[in-house]
């Protein structure tokens, strides 16, 4: 098994494991010369292209796992959803979804019928990658606040409204958007993948009551749904630190925390789980010197416990310099914090 996967499941590894979000694109020279060429949809409808992206970094970086390269909103482009894509932007849905009827005419996702190329695409890549595949869905809530608000939103004001005033219509669209969770990951895994990210970027802008109310029964029944796939689950989100417990009791082995909590204080948090993180991104922008010291820093405060992997605190930022990733994976291989239990 790899160290990534041995990480994951809490067992000792001979050196932490170490791999980005956002590792796969717009920081590398070739995908900017690729999307020249290319839209990102546009991307994800060519398996070969999906897997040279996914692949790139791993024979670039030397990281312990490969991150499926596509988008959160494919699966919205077989459930009947008009958006667009704008870099750095996220995504702009025609008509956002706030009535019932526009929860009705939500469809169901059929994973076959959509991303035929993505699902053939970790087939290549699992034939030619060294390390385990990583694939990912976006989380119910984030999703649905992409779908409510029309695109990213500061305040999630129309989001909030609807879980709290309007319950009902909340729980209808919570379940298809849970729903296409499941069958988008599930297809992911038949194909190949070898573990499953869940990436909840905006539920950070729930108070912990909402959360539960609101958020975790629906995290819990899709854990529960991918449980009997045995693949290892990593739950993520950002501006989390007050959710952690809840997170942690809603699912997945590995718990993903950013950088606005400390390492030791998140894992203490979630207990009996494996913690993923939790580098600020924009510290890889900094002198070589600096990037050491965070990443030291993070590392002492794992103290070499098992189930750390070292990764940043949300994506790699477009102007990350390849040779600094570089660098950084090999420091994290190289490290042992002091009380280190490693094997090999």
């Amino acid at each position: 098994m790899s160290r990534f996967l041995r990480a994951c499941r809490r067992q000792m590894v001979d050196r932490t494991p170490v791999w980005f979000m956002r590792q796969a694109g717009r920081s590398q020279p070739e995908y900017r010369a690729l999307r020249e060429r290319y839209t990102l949809l546009e991307i994800c409808a060519h398996s070969d292209l999906v897997a040279e992206v996914t692949l790139r970094p791993v024979e670039q970086l030397g990281v312990d796992a490969a991150i499926l390269f596509a988008d959160i909103t494919l699966p919205l482009l077989g459930m009947g959803v008009a958006f667009t894509l704008h870099d750095g932007d996220g995504p702009r849905v025609h008509r956002p979804v706030r009535t019932a009827s526009d929860v009705a005419a939500v469809r169901p996702f059929e994973p076959e019928a959509t991303i035929e190329a993505v699902l053939d695409a970790v087939r290549l890549i699992r034939a030619a990658s060294p390390v385990p595949l990583i694939g990912f869905a976006g989380a119910p809530f984030t999703l649905a606040s992409y779908l409510i608000e029309g695109g990213p939103s500061r305040d999630f004001l129309a989001t909030k409204t609807m879980l709290r005033a309007a319950p009902e219509l909340w729980d209808s669209l919570m379940h298809r958007l849970t729903d296409a969770a499941i069958a988008y990951l599930r297809a992911q895994v038949a194909a190949g993948a070898q573990a499953v990210q869940l990436f909840d970027s905006w539920v950070g802008c729930l108070s912990p009551t909402d959360y539960r109310a609101a958020v975790a029964p629906y995290m819990r029944r899709l854990f529960e749904a991918l449980r009997p796939l045995d693949v290892v689950t990593i739950h993520f989100g950002t501006g989390t630190a007050g959710l952690l417990r809840e997170m942690a009791a809603a699912g997945g082995d590995v718990i993903g925390v950013d950088w606005r909590i400390g390492l030791d204080a998140a894992w203490d948090q979630i207990g009996d789980r494996a913690i993923q993180g939790n580098l600020d991104p924009s510290v890889l922008l900094a002198p070589p010197e600096v990037v050491r010291g965070q990443a030291a820093a993070v590392l002492a405060q794992a103290a070499g416990r098992p189930g750390h992997i070292f990764n940043l605190g949300h994506g790699v930022l477009p102007d990350t310099p390849q040779d600094t990733l570089r660098m950084l994976v090999e420091f994290v291989h190289t490290t042992r914090p002091a009380g280190a239990e490693v094997s090999g």
